[in-house]
């Protein structure tokens, strides 16, 4: 039986504890946080509404195996997901852009994915090669779109220009030709947890041969105490920034009580304009968050900001056209190759920008290789 020390207490850490616990081994998970759940965390405030203390988190995948081991922990409320974007005269459209956002921005009345599909070619400027964010948008969807939803957002969310950024972070939002409005729509399964995030964690963690210590940050010193550890701190950090830092963005959230008679009907809203918020959540509205129903309700606006200005809250990795950061990563990448008995996991261990069922699924192949190289 080893004897595993886990740094984190999200899903990352969590679906290692799990799986090495339930395959005979002694784990020990530790977070400088005082909760578990990492940036899932959520709770029921007073308003009895429940909210996600780190931002919305929805779930979505279609990993069927993912589903099925974390429908072991939880019951599920089906969800699908839909945003709007708030226009400069208050009109609000669907994101991604879709059938009706194209006809509210032109003033048209088109009806086939065709006429949209003609209509985008027609205000396109193509880019050959595509470098960047703004190249791969102005060949699909042409400047005006792009300035209105993608230029000003990003500006706020990464403090860069669409030029300096890699194409993959917006291609990431499809662009519809249909009237489809739904935020996932390629993926077979949407749904939330229907008692919290917490909760999940709760029953991940309640295992014999876990135990969580919160509050304790990490210490090199610890690794002397234990066979393997996997770590989902940040990788520069962990190595004393010795080749540098390695930037993220963070998130500050203003979370206000508002009278249910004046709430919006809406999830998400995002804005765009050059003010420094970016989106807005109405958590009352996604299913299984109104615990009480109340005179109030709640609303968190986001504000993003650089890491270094909210407590060292690192929550995105900063990626650019020309990878320079990727590349800086791969230099304590190679540094963690060098140390046998430490494998470093989740989004900060390994700089990726990791939805929570890629977490999940490379959680549930690490710590399978880890456990089929045991000694038997």
């Amino acid at each position: 039986m080893a004897k595993v020390l886990i740094v984190g207490a999200g899903f990352a850490g969590a679906v290692h504890a799990r799986e090495i616990a339930e395959a005979g081994h002694s784990v020990e998970v530790i977070d400088t946080r005082p909760h578990i759940g990492g940036n899932c965390f959520d709770s029921v405030d007073e308003t009895g509404v429940r909210i996600h203390r780190y931002g919305p988190h929805l779930f979505h995948t279609s990993n069927q195996r993912v589903v099925d081991w974390l429908s072991r922990f939880t019951e599920w409320l089906t969800y699908e997901h839909r945003v709007v974007a708030r226009l400069p005269d208050g009109r609000l459209v669907p994101m991604p852009v879709n059938l009706d956002t194209v006809n509210a921005l032109f003033g048209l009345s088109l009806s086939t994915p065709e006429e949209v599909a003609a209509q985008l070619a027609a205000v396109s400027v193509p880019r050959d090669p595509v470098v960047n964010a703004e190249d791969h948008l102005f060949s699909t969807i042409g400047p005006e779109l792009t300035n209105l939803f993608f230029r000003p957002y990003t500006k706020k969310m990464w403090d860069m220009d669409l030029t300096e950024m890699d194409a993959a972070v917006v291609r990431r939002l499809q662009i519809r030709t249909t009237r489809e409005a739904g935020y996932f729509t390629n993926d077979t399964f949407q749904a939330m947890p229907k008692d919290g995030y917490t909760a999940i964690f709760e029953r991940i963690l309640d295992h014999p041969a876990i135990t969580v210590r919160l509050g304790v940050p990490f210490s090199h010193a610890m690794l002397d105490g234990y066979d393997h550890c996997f770590n989902s701190m940040a990788i520069d950090e962990f190595f004393g920034f010795a080749h540098g830092e390695l930037p993220y963005r963070s998130i500050r959230f203003h979370t206000t009580s508002v009278p249910t008679a004046e709430a919006s009907p809406h999830v998400t809203i995002n804005y765009t304009d050059a003010g420094p918020y970016t989106r807005e959540t109405w958590w009352h509205n996604i299913p299984g968050h109104l615990e009480a129903s109340g005179p109030r309700v709640l609303r968190t606006v986001e504000e993003p900001c650089d890491y270094h200005d909210n407590n060292h809250e690192r929550y995105y990795p900063v990626k650019t056209h020309d990878g320079r950061f990727d590349r800086l990563y791969r230099e304590y990448e190679a540094e963690a190759s060098k140390l046998p008995h430490v494998t470093f996991i989740g989004r900060c261990g390994t700089y990726q920008y990791l939805d929570m069922h890629q977490v999940i699924n490379q959680s549930l192949l690490s710590a399978g290789r880890w456990i089929a190289a045991q000694p038997a």
